[in-house]
């Protein structure tokens, strides 16, 4: 009988690498397991098969038997062993919706959702009515090719506390409260006007291409598109096990594209959109899967190793929403300690504590703020804004933010204009702050040679630090609101 089997990581006892701490014996195991990839039968333990692997003296994935795990554990016992788990992006249709209890009933409501621009239909636009929204009942469904939707509502028509509608790309969604719909219903989403003042704009403006020259930025997500007009990606890796590594291209999901485009994309408004820092070496570093929103720790920590061998100043990390991880904190700590930031969302989960790996003292969490007036009526962005407002009363934290001591800066997280892959869409989250930030770090580095020229060590990662926090300025929401505040550029 074959045995269960489980995957692990095996990570040195300190950081990526193996150091003195390590006995020899253990640290020829790690070198030794490197050469046995992907065999499944292996002389070094038996129950074990090794999947894949960071560096020779570092972290590997691997597939154990319980008996093979204690075995490990009683000869190596300076070699940590631990679990893999899973983070999520941060941008809000995946927390806001989810999940809806539907009804098994079986008779449906028909919507049509088109553009209000031409009367067309609109294909893969996500639905979610609510009869309850505290209790998330309701039924949802994605639009056909004639912008058709059934909802299994038990009627043809049907009381809704509120409709949520997200479209595929090229439109803003919307957000209707308190309405009767029917079958036969026809919503209109107003089209994306790339000249629109959105808040990224209104705080930053259309920066020069030459912005962030010098700076290398990798961003670590669902894959960037490759052939967007207005980004230019130098290269990357996918670390997703089992495949391609030459596949860092956007996965299908969207949202590593939106990512990239609000830190470089190259366009000019109104035929494009430009982001933060055009002018820097763009680096795509996939770690979710093809259809996959979801990431492993350890797919995590190869990205960011990589990230950092090939010399990247700032990592963006637009993700969370996992269990505390020392694979994670390991990777994050060897970024800071090789000269290189690493900004992360601080999580979409309606004020409650920043979420990991934001939370860690190596990372800079960022929250997400907006501006009454930069997205139209009706839209899905006015469910984001709440109290506390700034001095200046437009502006706002965003009800969906997490919040907190470890909060290092905010940045325009709500309805951002950005690139996905065949055009353009709207996207809210600290996904969306956490790449602001990047953005207006990234300008602002490029302007210190004397920083940027620093030996690669903490001590250049600190400086940088330093640097970028000179500029910002608080908008007077509250030290665990915003950190330090907004950069300036």
């Amino acid at each position: 009988m074959l045995m269960p089997t489980q995957q692990f990581i095996l990570l040195p006892p300190q950081g990526l690498r193996a150091v003195a701490a390590l006995t020899p014996r253990a640290h020829s195991f790690l070198v030794e397991s490197e050469r046995a990839l992907g065999a499944r039968d292996t002389t070094l333990l038996s129950g074990l098969r090794v999947l894949d692997s960071i560096r020779a003296d570092g972290p590997k994935l691997v597939e154990l038997t319980p008996a093979a795990q204690l075995a490990l554990k009683a000869q190596f016992p300076g070699l940590r062993v631990v679990p893999v788990v899973f983070f999520r992006p941060q941008f809000v249709r995946e927390t806001i919706v989810w999940p809806i209890a539907t009804t098994k009933a079986t008779r449906t409501l028909t919507l049509s959702i088109v553009s209000a621009g031409t009367g067309q239909p609109l294909r893969n636009a996500f639905v979610a009515a609510f009869t309850d929204f505290e209790a998330r009942r309701g039924a949802q469904g994605v639009t056909n090719a004639k912008g058709e939707v059934k909802l299994a509502l038990g009627a043809a028509r049907k009381a809704i506390e509120r409709l949520y509608i997200y479209p595929e790309a090229g439109h803003w969604g919307t957000l209707r409260r308190e309405l009767v719909l029917k079958t036969g219903g026809v919503i209109q989403l107003i089209p994306i006007d790339l000249g629109y003042t959105d808040a990224l704009r209104y705080f930053y403006g259309n920066q020069p291409l030459d912005a962030g020259r010098g700076i290398t930025v990798g961003v670590i997500d669902t894959g960037i598109d490759l052939n967007h007009p207005d980004l230019q990606v130098d290269g990357g890796q996918n670390t997703v096990q089992g495949e391609d590594p030459a596949d860092f291209g956007d996965n299908g999901e969207h949202h590593g594209t939106h990512v990239a485009g609000i830190i470089a994309a190259r366009g000019t408004p109104p035929e494009g959109v430009r982001g933060l820092a055009p002018g820097v070496r763009l680096r795509s570093y996939r770690v979710f899967g093809k259809a996959d929103n979801r990431a492993t720790n350890f797919a995590i920590a190869k990205a960011i190793d990589r990230a950092v061998t090939d010399g990247c100043d700032i990592i963006n990390m637009s993700l969370g929403n996992g269990p505390a991880d020392e694979t994670t904190t390991a990777a994050i700590s060897d970024a800071r300690a090789q000269g290189s930031i690493v900004i992360v969302a601080a999580g979409n989960d309606d004020r409650s504590p920043v979420s990991f790996p934001a939370s860690l003292a190596h990372s800079v969490a960022v929250s997400a703020m907006g501006r009454k007036g930069t997205f139209p009526r009706r839209t899905t962005q006015f469910g984001d804004v709440a109290a506390p407002y700034g001095q200046d009363r437009h502006n706002f934290i965003a009800a969906f933010s997490n919040i907190g001591p470890e909060i290092a800066l905010t940045g325009p997280g709500v309805g951002i204009i950005s690139t996905v892959p065949g055009g353009y869409a709207v996207m809210d989250g600290t996904s969306m702050a956490c790449p602001a930030a990047s953005g207006a770090a990234a300008a602002i580095l490029s302007k210190l040679p004397d920083v940027l020229g620093m030996p690669r060590t903490i001590v250049r990662s600190s400086s940088m630090l330093r640097a970028i926090y000179k500029t910002a300025h608080r908008l007077e929401f509250g030290e665990d609101y915003e950190g330090q505040g907004i950069l300036t550029i």
